[in-house]
């Protein structure tokens, strides 16, 4: 009988474990402002970091394949810019080179798939233009 529930023991914890692990997804991936402030202008550059929230690591094998940038924190979701992806300079660091023509709120709109999940990684990063 002991042999019996420790053979049950191994099994629930092994299922608790698949199951928790099946539960990983896409929330479990914030994007970040390398820094928050960035100087407007032609040539302004957004870096973003993508992180692995349990973990704290920083993700540097996802693959961005959407991307926008706009004044929705001003209240002007139509007022957008180009964006030209660039090296981030560190690993798990996303850049993009932009042109944020007014000083105040942009908001940078990723979409990412990181290796190993099913799910799209989505995120919304705010930064400020300033003079």
């Amino acid at each position: 009988m002991t042999q019996k529930s420790v053979l049950a023991g191994v099994i629930l914890v092994a299922a608790v474990h698949l199951t928790s692990a099946a539960l990983a997804g896409a929330n479990d991936y914030a994007f970040e402002p390398v820094k928050a402030d960035v100087t407007k202008g032609d040539a302004a550059m957004v870096v973003v970091r993508l992180m692995h929230k349990p973990t704290g690591k920083p993700v540097s094998d996802a693959v961005i394949f959407a991307s926008r940038i706009d004044m929705a924190p001003e209240g002007m979701p139509t007022m957008t810019a180009q964006l030209t992806a660039v090296t981030g300079g560190e690993p798990g660091t996303y850049g993009f080179k932009t042109e944020l023509s007014m000083a105040g709120g942009w908001q940078l709109t990723l979409s990412a798939k990181v290796q190993g999940e099913a799910e799209t990684v989505t995120g919304k990063v705010v930064f400020k233009a300033t003079e």
